[in-house]
């Protein structure tokens, strides 16, 4: 893994040993940035489940202003980190040790999010868990994009029951990525 492009271009990133992780392959990484190049100076991001932080430090090497990493694995955090040190983007970036629904939390109040890329763990709910949390937030408003990582079996039927509008979504051959913002 390593950092595709802006101001941290090539830099490798570490990820955590093991399964706990799933680190989004540079071939769709790039293939999601594409998609955002543009919107990015200057954002506000949220990288939720984040792993090795690959996502966020993207979005910061990139160009956002200020991005938040959630995550829950302790080793992982330390990796976080080491990638942000490594990319010379400390400075812009708040690391929290906790688990997601918790961290949304404790961010009420303090943040207004551009951009909310969460990868949870397939299959166990916890995207919709998120959305039921974020509907109701101060973090998000009609221009605010959340970006869900999530297999190609996750169902999403409730989107719309649940305020959301599904405004594009982009399937690879293993998962998919599916762009939403808060209806109003």
């Amino acid at each position: 893994m390593r950092v595709i492009a802006g101001s941290a271009r090539r830099v490798p990133l570490k990820t955590p040993e093991g399964m706990a992780t799933r680190p989004t392959q540079d071939r769709i990484k790039e293939t999601l940035f594409n998609m955002l190049q543009y919107e990015l100076a200057d954002c506000v991001f949220l990288d939720l489940f984040a792993g090795s932080g690959g996502i966020g430090i993207e979005a910061l090497s990139r160009g956002a202003g200020q991005a938040v990493f959630v995550e829950q694995e302790e080793r992982a955090v330390q990796i976080v980190r080491e990638n942000l040190k490594a990319a010379r983007l400390e400075e812009k970036a708040v690391v929290m040790h906790c688990d997601a629904l918790t961290a949304l939390k404790r961010l009420e109040g303090k943040y207004r999010f551009d951009y909310i890329f969460m990868d949870p763990p397939y299959d166990q709910g916890l995207e919709r868990q998120m959305l039921e949390y974020l509907k109701n937030s101060a973090m998000i408003d009609k221009q605010s994009t959340i970006i869900i990582e999530a297999s190609l079996e996750t169902d999403f039927d409730y989107l719309d029951a649940a305020g959301y509008v599904l405004e594009k979504e982009k399937r690879y051959k293993t998962n998919r990525h599916l762009f939403v913002y808060r209806g109003e």
